[in-house]
């Protein structure tokens, strides 16, 4: 991928997009890397694609999405909603850095129309995916010290980090986390009660890893 904070700064998003499926290579590349997510998280992500009725594409506004017809399922191991928003937001970046817009959802889908999950699995989300009618619009921030505790005088990697986290998208744009650098290069990311907030917080640690380097930092653990 390019530089993945240029990613993040590009990637917001999407409801509205083209009634089209994706391009062969986009759709091939996609998979490849969601057959590595998959052996590496014990996952197990899927992509469908020109499938139109779990958005309704031929209704328009259908759950305030209009034309999706491709989407990802993200599926995993019960009790890993963290995992399925870090590994989700992988794939959403991968997808972004080819062209491809996208948009976490939780609800506004028709869950009858995706493939139950596999024994011992529950689907968390999905994410829609394809070419928007536009590359929507950049979400409100709260300010820094609201979100990242220290980071003023911290080494430039804890910074960086900072900087991918709040471009993290979270549900309702509630951004219900915080960050603190502890003694050392150990790093505390904490999840505040909200909407999907779990998922949120493996979205959230994945913009601070990919921006800090994992090499700087460990995470704090209970």
């Amino acid at each position: 991928m390019e530089d993945i904070l240029s990613v993040m700064r590009k990637r917001h998003s999407v409801r509205r997009y083209k009634n089209v499926p994706l391009t062969e290579e986009h759709a091939r590349l996609i998979e490849d890397e969601i057959a590595k997510v998959n052996a590496q998280s014990g996952f197990s992500i899927r992509l469908m694609v020109d499938e139109p009725e779990a958005f309704k594409a031929g209704k328009p506004h259908y759950g305030s999405f209009s034309g999706c017809r491709n989407y990802l399922v993200i599926e995993g191991p019960k009790k890993s909603d963290e995992l399925a928003g870090y590994y989700g937001e992988h794939l959403v970046l991968f997808a972004q850095s080819l062209g491809v817009n996208s948009c976490w959802v939780a609800l506004t889908y028709e869950k009858s129309k995706v493939t139950k999950p596999k024994d011992g699995n529950d689907i968390y989300v999905v994410i829609a995916l394809g070419y928007g009618e536009n590359e929507g619009n950049p979400h409100r921030s709260k300010p820094m010290e609201k979100l990242v505790k220290g980071a003023d005088g911290a080494p430039d990697w804890y910074r960086k980090g900072a900087e991918g986290a709040m471009l993290a998208p979270t549900a309702i744009n509630q951004q219900q986390f915080r960050i603190e650098l502890l003694d050392g290069n150990v790093v505390r990311a904490k999840a505040l009660p909200g909407p999907c907030h779990i998922i949120d917080l493996g979205i959230v640690k994945y913009h601070f890893e990919a921006c800090a380097g994992k090499e700087n930092f460990t995470w704090y653990e209970k």
